[in-house]
């Protein structure tokens, strides 16, 4: 497994379940089952079918399960509309096998309850963060926590830069080790940063250059090519002196764009083309114009045809391409053809290791009808973005290394 900190290439290679006796044993995984809800059940279980890897080679191993994990934010309150139960339903629907669900994720009545599962057995704690000690890193918390087991696993990538109980404070009392798609998050990403197959094109979107300085200035130094679209593309645009009408635009990062282009003008596209409106509403009236002829009443709210080939020039010629931020408002049918036809074209690269990075972007592939052509498809927004960034994500760096 190979994971960039602030040097370059460096090895960090960790231990997963397949390096641990796991049989007859209480197993806590930290998962990520933090799941949209509807109508009391599972509107998306992409992040469920994401662990069940892990969970199979567990139960297969003869492991006694106890899963923990967070569900929206009830702000350290026990709240029912945050319980995990309709998610431990999907769960032994996915896994065909029954699940317990327990009262709590401490306490006697939970002691109780695992004190009773045999190997294979699974139980799913309540919400971690009915417990305010949960994002606190509460020492006494987490030693409760993992009290409940002989051993820890952390599957939770998208929360894995987050230095919680649940994520950093339990590997203090227990063997701590990595879950297969923990590894594989780090391997596709820590990958593509560290040894690449050239060309390498990276792809940002989203809303503002203020979210992603860090991610650009550090993959300028490793691209050979930066697309950049969406919301943060107005700030460049701008930079450069081209009216943008009412779009939206961070007036304090025009000097540091307008420098980010002067150090990288060969590398850095920028759109050619746009789509605008009077506002972001499905109903509103778009249409398609040049850069550099934006009405002044208008907003750009998607890359235009023209970028889309210009981009795809880019593209087809890529042997990576690592994705993060949405072309558009594509959460709106007329604003979303954008950010659909570069999920398309990443989807029919061949020879090409393509990565998207979590959260809308991961959303957008999705809504595609691609992810299961796209190469790797993160399950973590932030914790992809902050390990772009060359941060060290805590929920990582306290798990064993193989060579301890």
């Amino acid at each position: 497994m190979y994971w960039n900190y602030k040097k370059e290439a460096i090895r960090v290679d960790k231990k997963t379940v397949r390096d641990v006796a796991v049989q007859g044993r209480r197993v806590l995984v930290r998962v990520d089952f933090n799941v949209p809800l509807k109508d009391g059940q599972v509107s998306d279980d992409t992040r469920i079918q994401a662990s069940l890897p892990t969970l199979k080679f567990l139960i297969t191993h003869g492991a006694k399960l106890l899963l923990c994990s967070h569900l929206g934010r009830p702000k350290g309150l026990v709240n029912p509309t945050y319980s995990l139960g309709p998610v431990a339903e999907r769960l032994s629907q996915l896994l065909k096998c029954r699940i317990r669900m327990a009262p709590d994720c401490v306490g006697n009545l939970v002691n109780t309850l695992i004190e009773k599962i045999h190997p294979g057995e699974v139980v799913l704690l309540e919400n971690l963060r009915f417990h305010p000690e949960e994002e606190m890193n509460d020492q006494v918390f987490a030693r409760e926590l993992a009290s409940l087991a002989q051993i820890y696993v952390n599957d939770a990538f998208g929360v894995a830069h987050r230095a919680h109980a649940s994520t950093v404070g339990v590997a203090a009392f227990l063997p701590s080790v990595a879950g297969l798609l923990m590894e594989r998050e780090l391997n596709f990403l820590g990958r593509v940063l560290t040894n690449p197959t050239r060309p390498f094109v990276a792809i940002l979107g989203g809303a503002k250059v203020s979210d992603k300085i860090t991610v650009i200035e550090r993959l300028l130094t490793k691209v050979d090519i930066l697309l950049v679209g969406g919301g943060m593309a107005n700030t460049f645009l701008k930079a450069l002196g081209t009216e943008i009408g009412r779009s939206l635009v961070e007036e304090n990062k025009i000097d540091l764009a307008r420098t980010l282009l002067m150090r990288a003008k060969e590398k850095l596209k920028l759109p050619v083309d746009v789509v605008v409106a009077n506002s972001p509403d499905a109903s509103a009236q778009s249409q398609i114009v040049g850069v550099g002829e934006i009405p002044q009443m208008c907003r750009i709210l998607d890359i235009g045809p023209r970028t889309v080939d210009y981009f795809n020039s880019w593209l087809q010629t890529a042997r990576t391409v690592i994705w993060n931020g949405p072309m558009g408002v594509f959460e709106l049918a007329p604003f979303a053809t954008g950010t659909y036809a570069i999920a398309k074209t990443l989807s029919e690269l061949t020879g090409a290791t393509t990565v998207v990075g979590g959260g809308d972007s991961a959303a957008a592939v999705e809504r595609a009808g691609v992810s299961d052509r796209i190469t790797h498809v993160s399950t973590g927004g932030g914790a992809s973005l902050e390990l772009l960034e060359g941060k060290v994500l805590p929920g990582v760096s306290v798990l064993q290394e193989r060579t301890e």
